[in-house]
C-alpha cells in the first residue's frame, strides 16, 4: 500500500517572496531504495511515485483526495514563523 505525507511547502530561504507556500502538497512517500547505474553511475529506482507531486488549495482538499483514492497519509503540520519584532531606531543602538 502506498503512503503519502501532506504538509505545506516552506518558505524559500533565498528568497524573500512567500508565493506557492500557502499550498498544501501531497508526496508520495519512497518506497524503493535509490541504487547506482552500473554503467553510468547515476542514481535510479524503479519507484516511479517519488516524481508524482500533487498541490491542493487546502489540506482538507488534500486529505479528501488521499482518503477517495484510498491512500495512506500522514499530516505534517506547519511550523508557525517566528517573528522578530524589532524597531528602526534599534539599529543605532
Amino acid at each position: 500500500m502506498t503512503t503519502a505525507r501532506i504538509y505545506q511547502r516552506p518558505k524559500n530561504a533565498m528568497q524573500s517572496g512567500r508565493a506557492r507556500t500557502h499550498e498544501w502538497v501531497l508526496e508520495f512517500v519512497p518506497s524503493d531504495r535509490v541504487c547506482p547505474d552500473p554503467l553510468t553511475g547515476w542514481a535510479g529506482s524503479a519507484d516511479t511515485q517519488k516524481q508524482v507531486i500533487l498541490g491542493f488549495p487546502t489540506r482538507e482538499a488534500a486529505q479528501g483526495y488521499a482518503e477517495r483514492e484510498g491512500i495512506a497519509y500522514r499530516v505534517i503540520p506547519a511550523a508557525a514563523p517566528k517573528l522578530k519584532l524589532q524597531s528602526y531606531a534599534d539599529n543605532f543602538r
